[in-house]
């Protein structure tokens, strides 16, 4: 191909690509433009929704008697003026005297006017919904998407911008859209199990999870909006009674468990609690509170820890429990939850602290996502206005200038199977996190032994993460990728998932805190059990003694999946050494078997949903024979500079029942670790 044929080429796909753009934009700005032409087509008054409000409630005189007239156009004005000078409902998340919108929310609000919607940041830039907008459109077949499209996360910020800018235009569309949206999702309620189009888009746009966020977040809409021209009485009456079938929606569908169950009740609280006028309000909070009563009893252990095993859930949790508070402070109702509900607050709380490394990361265990610092001092401040006693909160909320440094340092969760190793709480501290519990359900991971190690403000060996949800076969197929026990920091038997997630603790011993030990095991196949043993010595480095037992025979391998960045794999030596300029870097050296071979695999870690780094992933396999014990040994040691001369031998033999035995040298210092438990 000669020089005049690539410049033609790059001149025609310049060409292509700026007028395909610039169609792009003329589409765009026609609906920003078009858009105000749109007739709203408000529907008449709803005359039912009189019947759902108690029209004896304090306030509500004029609204009643124009309706016991037959006047329901007055009686529509007056709810509406009701509405409007209406101050004894206080909302914990609005208030209109300091209403700021950051770049990103006024970003969403601004793309939504020409309806690009930001329904899940994971997806970005956000999908065109059409001018028409297609409340079913799916443009990747991802369960997520197409659910939180109907959470309308853009509403809210079209609300503030509408505030902070005074200027009608997102009012108008708020409006228009919210009646678009009830006008072509309608709840259909049948026994007809047919799988028709509109009761496929029913399971997603009527899922309550999705009810309950828009039950939530719809509180605070009608406070932003309620001063705008385009909130009519009118439309007042149609907010109301979609409002209401929400409410009931969520009463007649809790789901069955988990934090789905947990989100419901604390949003039918908010409804309960923001529209008292319902006749069901008391019925709605009365509900939303026993949920939370009960279910913080069911699904937190007595350790602290929320039984999903998943960071980021058991985060969900604390402030979904805080967030139901919080609107009963408002608004004068917290006696209806008892001691033991802050108590058990206050547990969960202190976990997050034992489980966080000291840059305020925590592991992305199970479906876990990545937390920022700035996030979590958020949430830390938070807490400590509930409990402004607890010196390690404020510690932490004030990244360490007020309160105190927890007591302990090493930690187990002995119910959800969490084991902390650590020497400190500050920045340069070491600190692994050891993932080893009983079984979970759906956000849970096959992944028993696996950990994450935090040293000197560097995380070495982060957990793989989710990635995705689930979809249809190309996203199901992205996210058993990640659930994979291979992609884990832990053992497995021909490369497959672990069976069982069923971890026993044998010992835990810090007293020593030169030779602080662990000793789990889990049944992963029917015939073969791993056990873990972890020796964190002289509160420096770790030994790990991996031990797979049973009569099952095939290949076993142990993998470890480390940080981002530039590794020396040496697999004469079973060694990787990582490469980083800083100085802070660890040296990962295996021992087995003669027969023992170790390889580079594929890794990848996720942060945030569908981001995804490659990284350095290596395993330590060998052929198990039926009859015996096969057992590894792994260090892992921290250098600066030189690379020290590390030797390990496994002394046990087969005697390995009630104890494990390792004679290691490094240098010139001699280590005999030993763990015996009965």
């Amino acid at each position: 191909m000669n020089i005049r044929t690539i410049v033609y080429l790059l001149f025609f796909c310049t060409a292509f690509s700026l007028n395909a753009r610039d169609n792009y934009l003329k589409k765009a700005e026609s609906h920003q433009l078009s858009h105000e032409k749109n007739q709203l087509n408000t529907p008449g008054i709803q005359p039912e929704v009189f019947e759902m409000l108690d029209l004896n409630s304090k306030g509500l005189e004029k609204v009643k008697s124009s309706y016991e007239e037959g006047n329901i156009n007055r009686a529509a004005e007056e709810l509406l003026e009701y509405y409007k000078n209406r101050t004894f409902i206080k909302h914990p998340d609005v208030d209109l005297q300091r209403v700021k919108i950051s770049e990103e929310e006024q970003k969403w609000a601004d793309d939504a006017m020409s309806h690009h919607f930001f329904a899940h940041k994971g997806y970005q830039p956000s999908f065109f919904y059409g001018q028409d907008i297609n409340w079913e459109y799916w443009p990747v077949k991802d369960n997520e998407l197409r659910w939180q499209l109907h959470r309308h996360k853009w509403w809210s910020p079209m609300g503030k911008a509408y505030r902070v800018s005074g200027d009608e235009k997102y009012a108008r569309e708020w409006v228009f859209q919210y009646l678009d949206w009830i006008k072509k999702n309608p709840l259909i309620v049948t026994d007809n199990k047919e799988e028709t189009p509109e009761m496929e888009n029913m399971k997603f746009a009527w899922r309550p999870l999705e009810v309950s966020h828009r039950l939530q977040d719809q509180t605070g809409q009608f406070i932003y909006f309620l001063s705008s021209k385009h909130f009519t009485p009118e439309f007042l009456t149609v907010f109301l009674a979609n409002y209401h079938k929400h409410a009931e929606r969520i009463l007649d569908n809790y789901s069955e468990r988990g934090n789905h169950l947990l989100f419901e009740a604390q949003r039918v609280i908010y409804a309960g609690a923001f529209f008292p006028e319902f006749k069901n309000a008391q019925k709605w909070r009365k509900s939303g509170i026993n949920v939370l009563n009960n279910e913080i009893k069911v699904q937190v252990f007595d350790d602290g820890f929320q039984y999903e095993l998943d960071p980021h859930y058991h985060l969900a949790s604390i402030n979904i429990f805080i967030k139901a508070l919080q609107m009963a402070d408002a608004n004068g109702f917290r006696n209806e939850f008892p001691k033991s509900y802050t108590d058990t607050l206050e547990k969960m709380m202190m976990a997050v602290i034992d489980v966080s490394f000291p840059d305020y990361t925590m592991p992305c265990f199970s479906d876990a996502k990545a937390v920022t610092k700035r996030l979590m001092i958020d949430n830390f401040k938070d807490w400590r206005v509930l409990f402004p006693e607890n010196t390690s909160i404020r510690y932490m909320a004030s990244e360490g200038k007020e309160g105190k440094q927890p007591a302990h340092l090493s930690k187990r969760y002995e119910n959800a199977g969490f084991h902390i190793l650590r020497n400190g709480w500050k920045e340069d501290a070491t600190v692994m996190v050891v993932k080893a519990g009983p079984p979970a359900f759906w956000h849970n991971q096959p992944d028993n032994g696996t950990f994450e190690l935090y040293i000197k403000g560097r995380n070495f060996f982060p957990d793989a993460g989710s990635y995705v949800y689930a979809g249809d076969e190309e996203v199901q197929k992205e996210r058993d990728w990640f659930r994979q026990t291979r992609v884990h920091n832990t053992l497995t038997l021909n490369g497959k998932n672990i069976e069982e997630t069923n971890s026993k603790c044998l010992l835990w011993d810090i007293a020593d805190p030169k030779n602080q030990i662990l000793v789990t095991e889990n049944q992963g196949y029917p015939n073969l059990k791993h056990r873990r043993t972890v020796f964190f010595v002289d509160n420096t480095f770790f030994v790990i003694v991996d031990d797979a037992i049973g009569v099952a025979a095939g290949d076993v391998a142990i993998h470890y999946h480390l940080s981002e960045g530039k590794m020396k794999v040496d697999e004469k030596k079973f060694r990787l050494t990582s490469k980083y300029n800083d100085g802070n870097n660890i040296i990962v050296e295996a021992f087995g078997p003669k027969e023992m071979k170790m390889e580079e695999e594929e890794s990848w870690v996720s942060y945030a949903y569908r981001q995804k780094n490659k990284r350095t992933g290596i395993s330590y396999h060998t052929k198990k024979p039926s009859d015996k014990t096969t057992s590894f040994i792994t260090v892992i040691y921290p250098i600066s500079s030189r690379t020290p001369h590390i030797s390990a031998k496994y002394l046990n033999g087969d005697d390995n029942v009630n104890s494990v035995r390792v004679e290691l040298t490094i240098n010139n210092n001699k280590y005999n670790l030993h763990a015996n438990w009965d």
